[in-house]
């Protein structure tokens, strides 16, 4: 099985395809990712989507949102999500690690992520690969209702 990592930095109508159809493996919710926006998250500095290719095809994608504080240097992975039929395969494993490896590279001090705690595998594989769970209130607001 060929696996390849790429970083997209232009729009490529393939790869928005692909990160549609993902979406809609990660999420209930009806999000729609518009091309405009879809643009605007790959030549954005302080993001960075990768794509994991199976055989030259997306089957999975995360997203990793970069900032800078007076506390360090941090990172969010958010939007993990492996094609359903290829889970268990240890695919999410290289793509969060691949992920890691990239913050390292770019001098992050810290990575956090979030996940829901119904998905239990995908809990695992974070614990496994070194996150811990930190004690803390997230909150939320959505500004655009």
């Amino acid at each position: 099985m060929d696996i390849t990592i790429i970083s997209p930095i232009t729009y490529v109508a393939a790869h928005y395809e692909a990160v549609c159809r993902l979406m809609r493996q990660l999420t209930v919710r009806n999000v729609v990712l518009t091309e405009q926006e879809y643009t605007k998250m790959v030549t954005t500095p302080s993001n960075r989507l990768f794509l994991l290719l199976c055989e030259e095809r997306v089957v999975g994608m995360l997203t990793v949102g970069m900032y800078a504080s007076p506390t360090g240097t941090k990172a969010w992975i958010e939007d993990v999500v492996v094609d359903a039929s290829l889970r268990g395969s240890g695919l999410g494993r290289r793509l969060v690690e691949h992920a890691i490896g990239f913050c390292r590279e770019v001098g992050i001090d810290t990575v956090y992520l979030t996940s829901n705690p119904k998905r239990v595998a995908a809990n695992a594989l974070y614990q496994s690969v070194g996150f811990v769970r930190k004690e803390t209130n997230m909150y939320k607001m959505d500004l655009n209702k």
